[in-house]
């Protein structure tokens, strides 16, 4: 069983930066992907950017491409979301997530989930 715990959200200011991290409790070269996904209220969980541990090869939502990189640190069993130039936008919960996807970028697609870290931007 795979464990996800996220780090690094808060409240800041339009413009600001934020480092996300995801901790897993074991490796999980069985599960190859780890993805960031975002759910603002009232909206549907919508993919942000994903990684696979071995090999490194990265994923990201079109409209974020730029602001957002994904990262991982293999020996430290984290993954991490950089978040620069913050938006009112991008307020959200932010989760992690770790799979087998066909498909990276749906939520479905994934068998481990965090418990999700709360980003709010405002001035």
């Amino acid at each position: 069983q795979v464990h996800l715990v996220e780090s690094g959200g808060g409240l800041v200011q339009p413009g600001a930066s934020l480092r996300l991290s995801c901790t897993a409790n074991v490796r999980t070269f069985r599960y190859p992907y780890m993805a960031w996904f975002r759910q603002a209220p009232g909206k549907e969980r919508e993919f942000v950017a994903a990684i696979i541990w071995i090999g490194e090869m990265k994923y990201y939502q079109d409209s974020l491409r730029g602001r957002f990189t994904i990262s991982r640190d293999m020996d430290k069993k984290t993954g991490y979301l950089q978040i620069n130039d913050l938006k009112s936008e991008d307020t959200a919960t932010y989760y992690c997530a770790a799979g087998d996807p066909n498909y990276y970028a749906v939520p479905l697609e994934y068998q481990f989930w965090g418990q999700g870290t709360q980003v709010t931007v405002s001035s």
